[in-house]
């Protein structure tokens, strides 16, 4: 199925949104064919604009049905409201496609579960779209800085964003970003990009708390504490302010980065000795790192290793509905 597919991945796209407008000038210089797009009868001028732009020849519905019964796609990328992850994301598995799902994976853990349960049995590629631990820089952190500052104490990693839509939704609009009917909130959102780059250094917590500024049922900002053995980390994140900065704190030392976690740009390493050395090993475009890794996986079979990574996806998820329920932030999927 999924892995005996030819090199070059053929994907349609699901949704003519924000996020496919920033990936759109990227994704054929990746190695990706786009080779169709699809969106509403509403947005069929925004989808027949973005094939002429950017994916000449692709075919262009109204109906993401029509897509995937499409013989020319083999993965779908799903970039459509949170809350229409799910249910988008098993259309396609259905039809017998990989597929590439905008982060969050669902609107909570359980439907988290059920996907990748899905994918399993399908087997199928199944991706989240979350790029922090596919960045260089993250890696880098990982793999070489972090086992040099000794044992880790404190981290703080702070991803603070002011919305367009905040204002909207303080004048009463309330947008999908913001609709606990749409799985928005602060914690869904870029608080993801935190709770992932957490745990993708340190692992499952021990316990975790949020502490939420709540508006009209949804969290508009807020500080999750994650427990572990013998060191803290804070995890900020705000659709209300702005602020972006990582920083982790060890017996010999520190790690620092002025940049949001989804970036994750040049990284300053600062030990008590007086050392300081900065790297950057950053790439064109944040979403770089993860369409070439999803590529070079189809197109090697690695269908074991994709399924391995959803492990992380799975524990982030698990943590983020434990935070966002324990602040009181309900949703009907719940």
């Amino acid at each position: 199925m999924a892995a005996g597919r030819e090199p070059n991945m053929k994907l349609g796209i699901v949704g003519t949104g924000k996020m496919t407008q920033m990936i759109a000038p990227y994704l054929t210089s990746w190695g990706v064919e786009v080779t169709a797009v699809a969106g509403t009868p509403r947005s069929a001028q925004k989808t027949r604009e973005l094939i002429a732009d950017y994916f000449p020849g692709a075919a262009a519905y109204d109906d993401q049905a029509v897509l995937m019964a499409d013989p020319n796609v083999d993965t779908v990328y799903v970039a459509v409201p949170n809350f229409l992850h799910k249910p988008v994301s098993e259309q396609a598995m259905a039809a017998g496609k990989n597929v590439i799902c905008e982060k969050p994976l669902a609107s909570n853990a359980r439907e988290a579960a059920e996907l990748v349960a899905e994918a399993k049995a399908a087997s199928v590629f199944f991706w989240e779209a979350v790029v922090t631990t596919r960045q260089p820089n993250f890696l880098l952190v990982r793999d070489e800085l972090l086992g040099r500052i000794g044992d880790v104490k404190i981290a703080t990693i702070n991803y603070s964003q002011y919305s367009s839509r905040y204002d909207a939704f303080r004048a009463g609009e309330v947008l999908p970003a913001f609709d606990p009917a749409k799985a928005g909130g602060a914690i869904m959102d870029i608080g993801l990009y935190t709770l992932t780059y957490a745990i993708g250094l340190f692992g499952k917590p021990l316990t975790c708390r949020y502490a939420a500024n709540v508006e009209r049922n949804i969290d508009t900002s807020g500080i999750s504490t994650l427990e572990y053995d013998g060191f803290q980390v804070a995890c900020i994140c705000s659709k209300d302010c702005n602020f972006t900065q990582t920083v982790i704190q060890g017996t010999e030392g520190s790690i620092v980065s002025n940049t949001a976690p989804n970036v994750c740009g040049a990284v300053t390493l600062r030990l008590n000795d007086g050392t300081e050395e900065t790297y950057d090993r950053s790439l064109s475009a944040p979403w770089e790192g993860e369409f070439r890794h999803f590529q070079q996986q189809m197109d090697s079979g690695d269908l074991a290793g994709c399924l391995r990574e959803l492990d992380l996806s799975l524990e982030v998820s698990r943590v983020q509905t434990e935070l966002r329920l324990g602040a009181g932030v309900v949703f009907p999927q719940d």
